[in-house]
């Protein structure tokens, strides 16, 4: 009985993660450039009875008795899947429309440092600084990063913005002056090991020696010729992925496992009364 409690015990603990990520996602539905997650889970270690050694009979399932600890989340995902694209008409709302590739946002972190990270968030803003001079910024304030990774300034005389094939902002101002920007532009090649900072933001882990890869191996920085590669859009938006009826699916059948393992260990606790009640 106290091997039956111990492995309702230990899946509960991972169903918990799982609604915690089902969760997430949908909070997070109605965010641009959010990718959603998805919880894959493993078997933990199980004994092997071999009890029926002697029986002839034709069986279709593995011979024996498996005798399990649970269940566990071997790995959460992100699913890379384009979103849909929302129509708003707005010079500064970007759209990628390749997947894995991510703009190149600088987002603050210690005393006065920036740390670089990917986003497929395109909704940008100018916001004002020192002499007369604006920032691009994403919706969370960020600054955006052009292709050599620097913070992009202008004059703020701008009277609007326009967007070439190859991710090219050309800033336009009233006397017919126009400042082409490159926009810092990344494919990933392998996203799944890409970590999750926090909301649509995304960085190389710190221990790339120990997985054994470099950057270059993980993404591609779209610069000169690479640039060709971009597929950019003005005046739409991404939208999240996250598909809202298979997660309340999903939420379901794991609320329903979950009640499973929470029965299961109510009658061993019960099981285990009766057999003191025998004693």
């Amino acid at each position: 009985m106290l091997r039956t409690m111990i492995t309702a015990t230990n899946t509960l603990s991972q169903l918990q993660s799982q609604i915690d990520t089902i969760s997430n996602n949908i909070a997070n539905s109605n965010i641009t450039g959010y990718k959603a997650k998805e919880a894959q889970f493993s078997e933990l270690l199980y004994q092997q009875f071999n009890n029926d050694q002697l029986d002839p009979a034709a069986r279709q399932s593995p011979v024996g008795i498996r005798y399990g600890a649970g269940a566990k989340i071997g790995q959460i995902q992100t699913n890379h899947a384009m979103g849909t694209l929302q129509r708003t008409d707005r010079d500064l709302d970007l759209a990628l429309t390749k997947e894995k590739q991510y703009f190149n946002i600088l987002m603050p972190e210690g005393d006065e440092g920036q740390r670089l990270v990917y986003s497929r968030q395109g909704d940008f803003y100018v916001t004002p600084v020192a002499d007369g001079q604006v920032m691009l910024v994403n919706s969370d304030g960020y600054a955006v990063a052009d292709s050599n990774g620097e913070a992009i300034f202008f004059l703020d005389n701008v009277s609007n913005f326009g967007l070439t094939e190859d991710g090219t902002l050309n800033v336009n101002y009233p006397d017919g002056e126009v400042l082409t920007v490159e926009l810092g532009i990344t494919e990933l090649q392998k996203p799944q090991l890409m970590e999750h900072v926090k909301g649509t933001y995304i960085a190389l882990p710190s221990n790339m020696d120990e997985l054994g890869f470099t950057a270059n191996e993980v993404l591609t920085d779209l610069q000169g010729i690479g640039r060709a590669e971009i597929g950019i859009t003005n005046g739409s938006l991404e939208m999240s992925n996250v598909n809202l009826s298979k997660e309340m699916t999903d939420l379901i059948k794991t609320q329903r496992s979950y009640q499973f393992n929470t029965r299961a260990i109510s009658i061993a606790d019960q099981m285990l009364g009766l057999i003191n009640g025998i004693r």
